[in-house]
């Protein structure tokens, strides 16, 4: 992606965070939260790679059309999940979006930002799903009030529905600034 090196890697950091957090979260001990963790992991690591700023290491030819194959699988994992519950259908949404962004820096010259042609339909469609799943999400995130000494304790950190819904927002959060710098 391009834009400044900074902003790239502190995008770079995030996602790769994301990443290894949702890999921890793999190891859950809910077969539903492991599948989810999993393809969370995929995409947070491959949103680490693809916002590596162009200054630092500029990639292959080929690497943006293998980029677009795996997220390309990853979408297709996720459409055929989507069977059992709706919320992969994010998931879908996310690996769509990184096929596009894919496809746009292979058709570009070089590999380098998409030309000065304005802002895509499909570009703005998906960056207008991602800020109102930012915001969505950042919602559910406000804490609720819980009675005081109710309950046992929670579950250990990392089946933790709202550590995992943070790593969603961050990723969210990425996918709108990696949108922004197409």
């Amino acid at each position: 992606m391009h834009g400044p090196a900074s902003s790239g890697w502190l995008l770079v950091a995030l996602c790769a965070a994301t990443g290894a957090y949702c890999l921890l979260r793999m190891r859950s001990g809910v077969e539903e939260q492991r599948r989810a963790a999993g393809g969370e992991a995929v995409m947070g690591f491959g949103m680490a790679a693809m916002a590596v700023p162009a200054t630092a290491f500029t990639p292959p030819s080929w690497a943006w059309p293998a980029f677009a194959v795996l997220f390309g699988a990853t979408g297709l994992h996720a459409l055929w999940a989507a069977r059992a519950s709706v919320r992969h259908l994010h998931h879908l949404v996310g690996a769509g979006a990184m096929v596009h962004m894919s496809v746009a820096m292979a058709a570009s010259p070089g590999g380098h930002r998409p030309g000065g042609a304005g802002l895509p339909l499909l570009t703005g469609a998906l960056l207008l799903y991602f800020t109102v799943y930012v915001l969505a999400t950042g919602v559910r995130l406000i804490p609720v009030p819980a009675a005081a000494g109710a309950g046992p304790p929670g579950p250990g950190w990392g089946d933790r529905p709202e550590v995992a819904r943070a790593c969603r927002l961050s990723m969210g959060m990425a996918m709108v600034a990696m949108l922004l710098m197409m």
